[in-house]
């Protein structure tokens, strides 16, 4: 087991944690059937159904893998935590829209049609599991995987630097900015191409201003890159 229960974790019964849980795989189900389908008329996209499919499947294994070796993680992503820079939350804000039109945008352009998978779709599904594999990879790893930057006094917030983190200082970013770019490939999908690159540049930016605050704030990260030079891409950025 990776992350250890502190006392701010006791305080969050198992109930709530189990609970917590339940309603983001609601969630998660909902509006992912309601960004692909929801806004077409023509429920035989076949595409559409293959990727609401492999997505659930990859969250499914995600959430199983957390509960197996990370369980504390997923009571430290409820809600916002204390002391979450408003920078961040200002991004959050920007970035959600501009993640969910990379689906409005392949929708209105090939909701309608049904498309034979071809070497594009594969190498879609390549880039998708790639990037799926180090979000789940990240996420059993790292105890203070939170869903906004903070400084997590209350749980001895501590630098990571095993798995992943041992090759690039931000690999959930990667998974993420992986998941969004595979998206057009597998819907078929050229314009969604704009918003998912627009999405890919938004977490670079989240990424330098996370990388700032961890470095000015966090005790041992400004060592931690001089160890693991690179935020993202090895040998480049």
């Amino acid at each position: 087991m990776t992350g250890v229960e502190t006392p701010a974790d006791s305080q969050i019964s198992k109930r709530t944690t189990f609970v917590t849980l339940l309603v983001e795989v609601v969630a998660v189900v909902v509006i992912m059937a309601g960004l692909v389908f929801v806004l077409t008329a023509h429920l035989e996209w076949t595409l559409g159904w293959v990727y609401v499919r492999l997505f659930l499947t990859a969250m499914a294994i995600n959430w199983g893998c957390v509960l197996r070796w990370n369980p504390v993680l997923i009571a430290r992503r409820i809600g916002f935590g204390k002391g979450t820079k408003p920078w961040d939350l200002v991004w959050v804000v920007l970035w959600a829209p501009v993640m969910i039109a990379v689906y409005v945008v392949a929708v209105i352009e090939l909701g309608w049609v049904s498309v034979t998978p071809g070497a594009a779709w594969l190498l879609g599904l390549a880039i998708f599991v790639s990037g799926w594999a180090l979000l789940i990879w990240s996420s059993v790893v790292n105890p203070f995987l939170e869903k906004t930057v903070r400084i997590q006094t209350e749980h001895g917030h501590r630098v990571i630097e095993t798995g992943p983190y041992a090759y690039v200082r931000h690999p959930f970013y990667v998974g993420l900015a992986l998941w969004m770019l595979s998206t057009p490939l597998l819907l078929i999908s050229t314009w969604a191409f704009i918003p998912a690159v627009l999405a890919v540049v938004g977490l670079m930016i989240r990424t330098a201003l996370e990388d700032r605050t961890l470095h000015r704030e966090l005790p041992g990260y400004a060592d931690y890159t001089v160890r693991i030079r690179f935020r993202l891409i090895p040998g480049v950025w």
